[in-house]
């Protein structure tokens, strides 16, 4: 009769796991005994305990050798990655321990330079934090796996306008960059600057207000569509920038589609300088002056105060204290937006 999954369970112990890689490692039960500490006699019990637990032979009797069977080869692969998992589990609970969070949800509004935000990523998981000791008799196999990487885990989301600062104070998260700071302050909530941003008018060469005399009235400019990116704010009121009254919208996801949508002719609005910038460089668009005054926007990052305390929020904002970190963010829009 075979045994039931719970036994199985029990039977797949990591002392039972090492045992397997020792003894396929050292090629011998005598071999794996010694550098066990057994007797080859109670090795070869703790083997055959094994196979009865698991309906299974894993070693071919008839070879002088320490053969595997394919259900041996089968339980060595699956049990050396158990091993590194626990390894690795460990490893977090005592970095964790330390004072680094199990996780850091950041939010990113869609303005922000993803360039930027991905160098900071990078920097992050290059961090590099003393290795914890190794646990006794552990196997080399799990050894090489040591990361001396911090073991917080980044979530990071793209979000828009009232969206981004909705995700911090609904506590889906402990970082926001690129939100406008709120007319009232917000218990739990810091905010601190992060720079200025100036939105251009744009159009296609072949969008009809191309060749508008400038300024261009706002009368004029609410005859043509405008290119709006949708606020991903669920609960708070969404806001809309740059829309007259009366005025069509082509409401786009993202930053990268509005930019496609007025290469295309689609629609006219504002976008940031710096991203603007190559696209007129390359001709795709020309910038145009309206009678209104020239948009420049405020954005500012900001952090729950209760989880201030740990270390990759505080490695995080070490960096946002940076002026060349801040820059970087507001200007560096290059290859892919997301």
């Amino acid at each position: 009769m075979s045994e039931r999954p719970t036994d199985r369970r029990l039977a797949l112990t990591p002392e039972a796991l090492q045992m397997m890689d020792t003894i396929a490692r050292t090629g011998s039960f005598a071999a794996a005994a010694r550098e066990l500490g057994k007797v080859p006699s109670a090795l070869t019990y703790n083997v055959r305990q094994l196979e009865e637990a698991l309906d299974a032979l894993l070693f071919d009797r008839s070879s002088r050798q320490a053969q595997l069977t394919a259900a041996g080869e089968e339980l060595l692969r699956e049990g050396r990655r158990l091993l590194q998992q626990i390894d690795a589990v460990a490893n977090r609970v005592q970095r964790v321990a330390t004072g680094w969070e199990t996780q850091l949800g950041i939010a990113v509004d869609n303005i922000i330079a993803p360039a930027a935000i991905f160098d900071l990523i990078g920097a992050f998981y290059e961090l590099r934090l003393p290795a914890p000791s190794r646990t006794e008799g552990a196997t080399a196999a799990t050894q090489s796996t040591e990361s001396t990487a911090p073991p917080t885990r980044l979530s990071l989301r793209s979000e828009v306008l009232a969206g981004t600062w909705e995700a911090l104070v609904t506590g889906q998260v402990d970082l926001a960059i690129g939100v406008m700071a709120p007319a009232n302050p917000v218990d739990d909530i810091v905010c601190a600057p992060l720079g200025e941003m100036e939105m251009l008018l744009a159009v296609a060469p072949h969008h009809p207000l191309a060749n508008e005399p400038e300024p261009i009235p706002s009368t004029v400019l609410a005859r043509h569509r405008v290119v709006a990116i949708a606020d991903t704010a669920q609960r708070m009121q969404a806001r809309t920038y740059g829309v007259l009254a009366g005025q069509d919208v082509l409401t786009v996801p993202s930053l990268v589609a509005k930019l496609e949508a007025q290469i295309r002719g689609l629609g006219m609005g504002r976008l940031p300088e710096p991203l603007l910038r190559r696209q007129v460089e390359a001709g795709r668009l020309v910038v145009k002056r309206s009678e209104e005054a020239p948009s420049q926007i405020v954005l500012h990052y900001a952090w729950r105060r209760t989880a201030a305390h740990g270390k990759a929020l505080a490695w995080w904002l070490d960096q946002l204290a940076s002026p060349t970190t801040r820059r970087a963010l507001l200007e560096q829009h290059a290859g892919l937006i997301f």
